[in-house]
């Protein structure tokens, strides 16, 4: 009797003991990441028969549970692997915004500050202080996109070297991952318990992991253990790990690539394999705000060097010389991809800025045809030979031979407000004036006027001589003479534009047979601030984008795109973070420590404990009485 009392007893004072000892463990892992509370599983031991039925034999502890949902966790992981995502693409998106943002660095106040001066050199065309504050104004500007273009560099050498970083971070985790693994599939061969703590142990690491990218599991039929990243890649397979490594991109060496090693391989990944987490989120701002952002702001550089250029080359300087380049033009830039076999060089020229897209394109040649994508959106044009030219860039090529397989990447704007540049230093050759004048013979007696002009090429220039037009009543028409080649008769109609020899203007009023009007060259123009005028206008016309923005206005989209993007991530985010806290939460109370709880199992498990050892206190007194009885 007393030995079935003292094994019930026995196993009481084991089971509390066991259970005091789980209690202990979670109170002192009540801080520990990724620790699921642990409880023991208990049950009736086999009763034995007598004569006067079953009797109970006590209680044994079959395993030590580990409360765990697998539902909670995959929302939890889903959760966290977006907000570190949005985190990382927020952190660096702010720093394009208040860097484009800001009133005093910003390019704003340059640009006007260029066109003021431009505005001063029209009032006073021969002032020489006027036109060195055009020259200051210009490197001035010049300096602000170089300044703000170094800003776009440096972001994206920091996000290059953190994607290197989370990449070595990425290869640690996973192999920890397989060790882990590797621990568990022998524990489990060896012992049929679940061991506890090594599962927390993986599942921390992959918590860890799914911060980085988006992961996903899988545990086989015989316990090894399977992770996949993003869309599906698989980065550790049983006791195997994939490693990613971090090197410049084949097309763009300014750009990191995410390449899958097998073997003494390097595999280049898509970005978009990577979803989610940092990564995730480095990979997209990378390839999408800055990009997008980087490429306009040099669009607004590419457009400005080139239509001023375009003017100033109609213009006339103090020298009575035709103006030349005002500005530097950025020039696109074009990368060979380093896998290419051929020896084909490729150009690419500009012949419509207006034109001109805020994307990168790709040329590759395959199966004979030449393959022109816009990265931006992904439309692509398939043709049969070069030159081609795509949204205002002309594209051929310029020495050597394109071999099948082979591809470039060409970047119109992204260095734009690098190569920006002030062409010229002398203030004598700000071209203010205009070529040509015009005039009316003082013996006319009609009323006819003539304007003052436009000139739209000087391939003509300077004039041969006088370029007289001599109205006829009969014919009502103009004759010219003293032109080289030849134009007209122009019918005559009062204020219609008469055009030839890359220049135009308009007569008015009511002129008599035979007046007379003459075009010269501008020999005396010191004072002339024709060309001046019709630089300052550029300031607000619409030539970006199709005609549909001026630089300035080119430029606060690009801000206010930026600005917006931002906002929205930043709405995201902390959308984001609710949801997450409300799925920590929710998992925390299924599976974290309560020190409250955990106190009263304490104490319960405590008195259970005593009760236990009460109960062998009982049998030993009853034996030592049956004993006394012989």
């Amino acid at each position: 009797m007393s030995g079935s009392i003292c094994s019930i007893g026995l196993s009481g004072l084991n089971a509390a003991r066991l259970a005091l000892s789980t209690t202990s463990h979670n109170i002192a892992n009540a801080a520990t990441p990724g620790y699921s509370r642990q409880e023991i599983v208990q049950s009736e031991a086999m009763p034995q028969s007598s004569g006067a039925g079953f009797i109970g034999s006590g209680v044994e502890v079959d395993t030590v549970k580990r409360l765990y949902n697998q539902f909670l966790e995959t929302q939890r992981l889903n959760a966290q692997t977006q907000q570190s995502y949005l985190d990382a693409y927020h952190t660096q998106a702010a720093q394009i915004d208040n860097m484009l943002a800001d009133p005093t660095s910003g390019l704003s106040p340059s640009l006007q500050s260029f066109f003021s001066g431009l505005a001063d050199v029209s009032s006073n065309p021969a002032s020489v202080p006027s036109r060195q504050s055009l020259l200051s104004g210009a490197e001035a500007m010049d300096s602000r996109f170089a300044a703000l273009q170094t800003r776009f560099e440096d972001l994206r050498s920091g996000v290059a070297s953190q994607i290197g970083s989370t990449v070595d971070h990425i290869n640690t985790l996973a192999q920890a991952i397989a060790d882990v693994s590797g621990q568990m599939v022998a524990v489990a061969s060896s012992d049929e318990k679940p061991a506890n703590d090594l599962f927390d142990q993986r599942g921390q690491l992959v918590s860890e992991l799914n911060k980085l990218v988006r992961v996903t599991t899988v545990t086989q039929a015989d316990g090894t253990f399977n992770v996949f990243v993003g869309s599906g890649q698989s980065l550790v397979v049983g006791r195997n790990v994939m490693t990613l490594s971090a090197s410049p991109s084949a097309d763009d060496p300014s750009s990191t690539s995410v390449n899958l090693q097998v073997g003494a391989i390097s595999v280049p990944m898509p970005p978009e394999v990577f979803q989610g987490g940092e990564l995730g989120g480095l990979l997209a701002f990378r390839d999408g705000m800055l990009n997008d952002a980087q490429n306009a702001f040099g669009r607004v550089a590419l457009a400005l060097a080139m239509t001023f250029n375009d003017q100033h080359r109609l213009g006339q300087d103090l020298q009575g010389s035709l103006g030349g380049d005002f500005f530097v033009e950025p020039a696109p830039v074009i990368h060979s991809r380093t896998t290419n076999t051929g020896d084909g060089v490729l150009s690419a020229t500009i012949s419509d800025v207006t034109a001109v897209t805020a994307s990168d394109y790709r040329l590759t040649y395959s199966g004979g045809n030449y393959t022109i994508t816009r990265l931006s959106d992904d439309q692509r044009g398939t043709y049969a030979t070069l030159p081609q030219t795509v949204d205002g860039i002309a594209i051929d090529i310029a020495s050597g031979t394109i071999l099948d397989g082979d591809g470039y990447l060409i970047q119109p704007t992204r260095y734009a407000a690098r190569d920006i540049a002030v062409a010229i230093k002398d203030t004598n050759l700000v071209a203010a004036a205009a070529p040509v004048r015009t005039g009316a013979a003082t013996t006319n007696t009609g009323n006819g006027k003539i304007t003052a002009g436009v000139v739209s090429d000087v391939t003509a220039m300077p004039l041969p001589g006088t370029v007289t037009l001599t109205y006829a009543q009969a014919t009502n028409e103009f004759s010219v003479t003293g032109s080289a080649s030849s134009p007209g008769p122009f019918a005559y109609t009062s204020g219609a534009s008469i055009a030839f020899d890359g220049m135009s203007f308009a007569i008015s009023g009511t002129p008599a047979d035979g007046d007379t009007f003459t075009i010269t060259n501008n020999t005396a123009g010191v004072a002339d601030n024709r060309n001046a005028l019709l630089l300052g206008r550029l300031q607000t016309t619409n030539i970006i984008n199709g005609g549909s923005a001026n630089y300035q206005a080119a430029f606060s989209q690009v801000v206010s795109n930026v600005g917006n993007a931002t906002r929205e991530i930043q709405v995201q985010l902390e959308a984001q973070d609710t949801l997450t806290r409300q799925t920590v939460e929710a998992e925390q109370s299924f599976s974290g420590v309560n020190l409250d709880e955990e106190a009263a199992q304490l104490i319960r498990n405590q008195q259970a404990y005593q009760a236990s050892a009460k109960v062998l206190q009982i049998a030993s007194s009853l034996f030592q009485s049956v004993l006394e009885l012989g």
